[in-house]
Parts: structure tokens; C-alpha cells; sequence
């Protein structure tokens, strides 16, 4: 069933409406080459800040199947948000997965998707207060891992996904976000009411719920209309609004649905049609800003090299007082590593690998961006 529909992605693939940039880039993390997709829509303005969505693919998949599979590329291209399909690393049995707990990994995903936040937001107008993350099965756990982990995000949607009970008490939030969980009473994948290792989606609701001190029961319950009486499921929506600081939890839960994504052009297996999970969670996500912390440094910045050119190390000073992002190129824009350093006033990095030549080092915050030219000698 996966090559036939991994062959009809490669047939859809010639249809994509022209004007739009769908670019396959790499970045370098952790010493690992990682690859990803990214798509422009056609209306995307250099001069004005877009939205950025990260949308992850399931175990043993890859980003080009769940750009298809959980497309939002139609939607993007009226709503107006750059769309990224990054690829996870290979497990021991060859599979792609995202690192959230499964089995022991060194694997930092968290990183890996943070420094291309950095490293995108270098390319194109990202509204850093908009970036957003969604996924199928290991890609929601990865969702509500970024919840759990990081402070980028506005909001996460999961569908067909959860958390490890064992990340689940290690889950300290530094940002309270917006949770929208999608997930299917028969999946039998990620069971609706848990494993011996993953959280039953009642009890996971019921986390966030908590976390984000809303009133425990849902003040609206809607019954999706049931348009498509032949899909074999039905969909209740249950909304958590009444949350500190305008935060909100809501929970679509698709009853008899399978492990897929509701509206899906695919049906590899029971798949509800009564409602598009794509455009539900951009519905969510349009909704969510992220309000800056006032724990982190939001003023300017200076940062500059303690000699230039440079031989085999760079030497950077900075505030000190913030966490950072180093992002090194060269005059074409490709990739030469990313650094993340926190609350350091000075970073030694080895070049010794670069070529002789004329680079740029580019230093973020997350929210203000800097540059400097130095020559490796």
C-alpha cells in the first residue's frame, strides 16, 4: 500500500501549480547532514513576516509522503505560510524516526528543528512570533515534544500521535502554548487508550489541561456534522477555552477512525471525511501568537570576533546574558554548521575544516539577527 501511494505522490507531484518554490536544502547539526523540505507560496512577500509551519512525518515515512499525505500546501498558498518538511534520522532497523523516547538516542531533534527555525529565518521573512508544529503518529509525539521543550513554538497540533509516559514526567514547559490533539478511537497504532509505554489521549488532554490551568471539563462539546456517510466514522470536537493567559486545549476525536489523518486523499484505513485535519489546525494555528517571554533578553545585541581574518578558530564575544544560535556560510548561501551556545560571553569554534575563503557568521537570538564577513586565511 506504501509504494502505491508513494508512487502516486511522484504522479502528483508534476501537478503542483507553478509559482510556488518547493526546494529540497540540507543543514548540518550535531555533525549530522539533515535534510528538508520547504515551500513558498506564491503569495509569500519578502517584506512582510509569514507564518512558519512544520509539519512531521510518522515512524518508518519521510517528509515527501506527509507533504502529501497531511497536505497544507493548498492552504498556504491563500493563507500565506511557509510550509517546512524536515526528514528525521535512521533508527538501527533503518526506519526514519523522530526522537522522542521510543529507545535510547543521542539524537537531538530539538536542536535539529530549532536551528532550522535559525537558519530559515536567515532566508526568508519569518514572523517569529508564528512558527507552529504539527505531524503524524511520531511526528505529533515530536509536536508535543517541542511543547514540552521548547520556547519557539505558538502552538502544536498532533494527529495519531501522543507522548511516552516517560517523557510525559520529565515534560517541564518553559512556554505554556496552545494544544490541539487529533486522534481516532480505533487506531490501533497508537491506541486511543494508551500502551504500557504511551499515554491514553484522555489522560494526555488532561496533562495540558492541567498545565495550562483550564477548567477540566471541556466548556464546548461539538458534534462535527457527519457529511460523508460512508467513511465509517463519526467526529466530536472538545474545547478547552477557559485557560490562563487566553490559552486554550482542544481534542477532535474521531470515533471508529483509524491511524490516519482525517480528509486525507489516501485511505489506508478507516479515514474520517467528515472534516479536513489540515484545515482544522491551521484554524488553531491562526489563532495563537506567541507573546514573548519577559524572562528573555529581547533588547538588541552586538556581538564581534576577536580577530579577522581568522586561521583555524573563531573566537566570538557576546552579551553573555542570552542563549544563541551561530550559523556560519559562504557567499552563496550554503550551509558551513550550526553552534548553540547559552549564557556564554565568549565561544571558540574550530574551522580548521573550511576552505581559505571569504564566509559569513550569523548570530540570532531568535528574535534579532546579526551578520559579520570574516576571511578564513
Amino acid at each position: 500500500m506504501l509504494k502505491i501511494i508513494f508512487s502516486l505522490i511522484l504522479i502528483l507531484n508534476g501537478f503542483i501549480a507553478q509559482g510556488q518554490t518547493n526546494l529540497t536544502k540540507t543543514i548540518i547539526h550535531d555533525g549530522i547532514i539533515r535534510d528538508y523540505k520547504i515551500y513558498i507560496p506564491k503569495i509569500y512577500n519578502p517584506n512582510t513576516l509569514t507564518p512558519l509551519v512544520f509539519n512531521l512525518h510518522g515512524y518508518a515515512s519521510n517528509n515527501v509522503q506527509q507533504e502529501f499525505y497531511g497536505d497544507f500546501r493548498p492552504i498556504a498558498d491563500t493563507a500565506n505560510f511557509i510550509i517546512v518538511h524536515p526528514n528525521g534520522t535512521k533508527d538501527p532497523l533503518g526506519n526514519q524516526f523522530w526522537n522522542v523516547g521510543f529507545f535510547p538516542s543521542s539524537i537531538n531533534d530539538v536542536g535539529f528543528i530549532e536551528a532550522l527555525i535559525d537558519s530559515i529565518s536567515l532566508l526568508y521573512s519569518v514572523d517569529p512570533n508564528r512558527i507552529y508544529s504539527t505531524g503524524m503518529s511520531n511526528g505529533g509525539f515530536m509536536s508535543h515534544e517541542l511543547a514540552c521543550q521548547s520556547a519557539r513554538f505558538a502552538a502544536i497540533a498532533s494527529v495519531a500521535g501522543s507522548m511516552t509516559k516517560l517523557r510525559n514526567i520529565q515534560c517541564r514547559p518553559t512556554k505554556l502554548i496552545p494544544v490541539l490533539q487529533i486522534h481516532g478511537t480505533a487506531d490501533s497504532t497508537v491506541p486511543y487508550l494508551g500502551t504500557v509505554g504511551f499515554l491514553p489521549i484522555d489522560t494526555l488532554i488532561n496533562f495540558w489541561v492541567t498545565q495550562l490551568s483550564c477548567e477540566l471539563k471541556p466548556n464546548e462539546i461539538i458534534s462535527i456534522p457527519n457529511i460523508n456517510l460512508n467513511d465509517g466514522s463519526t467526529a466530536l470536537q472538545y474545547k478547552y477555552n477557559k485557560c490562563l493567559n487566553n490559552n486554550k486545549v482542544e481534542l477532535i476525536k474521531v470515533e471508529n477512525g483509524a491511524h490516519t489523518w482525517p480528509g486525507a486523499i489516501f485511505n489506508i484505513g478507516v479515514t474520517c471525511q467528515d472534516f479536513s485535519a489540515s484545515k482544522e489546525i491551521w484554524r488553531f494555528f491562526s489563532q495563537s501568537t506567541l507573546q514573548t517571554s519577559t524572562e528573555l533578553n529581547t533588547s538588541n545585541f552586538e556581538f564581534n570576533l576577536l580577530s579577522n581574518p581568522v586561521h583555524n578558530e573563531l573566537i566570538i564575544t557576546l552579551p553573555g546574558d542570552d542563549r544563541y544560535t551561530i550559523y556560519i556560510s559562504d557567499l552563496v548561501g550554503k550551509n558551513h554548521g550550526f553552534y548553540r551556545v547559552n549564557n556564554t560571553f565568549q565561544e571558540s569554534i574550530q574551522i580548521e575544516n573550511l576552505e581559505a575563503g571569504c564566509y559569513i557568521l550569523n548570530v540570532t537570538n531568535g528574535r534579532v539577527q546579526k551578520h559579520l564577513t570574516f576571511i578564513k586565511s
